[in-house]
């Protein structure tokens, strides 16, 4: 798609901060970060959603769930929250599934 923000990332089209990647995910930190590690974990295919993932790859969404397991490993001790936004009501923006990985810091509940 080439109207898609994150399927030009993958493409290589626009620069991002990629801090992992494997065949199938990529990793990359957001621009407007809301944890001292904010780090989004998206597909390489184009789906837009995470149920659509689930439905269409549950092996891609296990490979998504690793990666923001690693890159919690290596940058906040293990811990993080991982949020998927689905749907433009629960605040998704991009419509490329896409997970949040946020920590690095205590992290409260914050009602939208």
């Amino acid at each position: 798609m080439t109207d898609c923000l994150f399927c030009r990332i993958v493409a290589g089209e626009i620069p991002a901060d990629v801090v992992a990647e494997t065949d199938s995910v990529i990793a990359f930190r957001d621009i407007a970060p809301k944890a001292p590690v904010h780090v989004l974990v998206v597909p390489r295919s184009h789906l837009a959603n995470v149920a659509e993932v689930a439905n269409a790859d549950p092996g891609l969404l296990a490979d998504m769930t690793a990666l923001a397991q690693g890159i919690a490993d290596a940058e906040c001790g293990g811990q993080f929250r991982l949020i998927f936004n689905t749907g433009a009501e629960a605040g998704q923006s991009v419509f490329h599934a896409h997970g949040h990985v946020l920590g690095g810091a205590p992290l409260g509940w914050e009602p939208a």
